[in-house]
């Protein structure tokens, strides 16, 4: 492939995914991702600051589309409906990317402790995120983390259930069904 070739990042996460399922995240290289991409390991770390990267990249974009929504919720809104409001605008996001490709790189970071607890840090800091907007709009402890920590635990089951297959609705309908599941567990103690 020429060095220009349109769409390198998606092509190095593809090739990336695949290398990581046949022989293990820990066994791949950013060299080896890269050829079998068809870019050099240079362009490979033009993308990606290393390869953990290639399955965490895009989270800080994610967080800023959660938070932002959990901020710009309607006045009256109780923290729950904010944050439910953010994880809708996280599903809009996550929704575009590919289910298999979503699929393949739950499996990989499931059968890597160093990528579960990567997983778990990021989750907690968007739930540190959402608890400060939250706090932003006037909403006081405990209820703040509560309804951020409840969120992020809706999201990371409907990931699981969409990417899964388990649930072959959009990914904005799972969070919407995985959201009414909590609130019908809290409401029926």
């Amino acid at each position: 492939m020429g060095r220009w070739e349109p769409d390198s990042r998606r092509r190095l996460q593809e090739a990336a995914l695949a290398l990581y399922a046949e022989r293990g995240y820990d066994q791949a290289t950013a060299a080896e991702i890269a050829a079998r991409a068809g870019v050099t390991e240079r362009t490979f770390f033009r993308h990606f600051a290393d390869k953990r990267e290639v399955l965490f990249g895009g989270s800080a974009v994610l967080k800023e589309h959660i938070v932002s929504a959990v901020a710009a919720a309607p006045r009256g809104a109780t923290p729950l409906e904010a944050v439910s409001l953010g994880l809708a605008a996280a599903a809009a996001l996550l929704g575009e990317q590919s289910r298999e490709l979503s699929a393949q790189r739950q499996a990989v970071i499931v059968a890597t402790p160093e990528l579960r607890e990567r997983e778990l840090a990021k989750l907690a800091d968007y739930a540190a995120a959402v608890a400060a907007a939250l706090h932003g709009r006037g909403v006081t402890e405990p209820q703040a983390s509560l309804a951020a920590e409840a969120g992020m635990t809706v999201l990371r089951v409907a990931l699981e259930r969409w990417a899964s297959g388990a649930d072959r609705r959009d990914l904005g309908k799972v969070v919407e069904g995985s959201m009414a599941d909590l609130r019908g567990v809290t409401s029926t103690g």
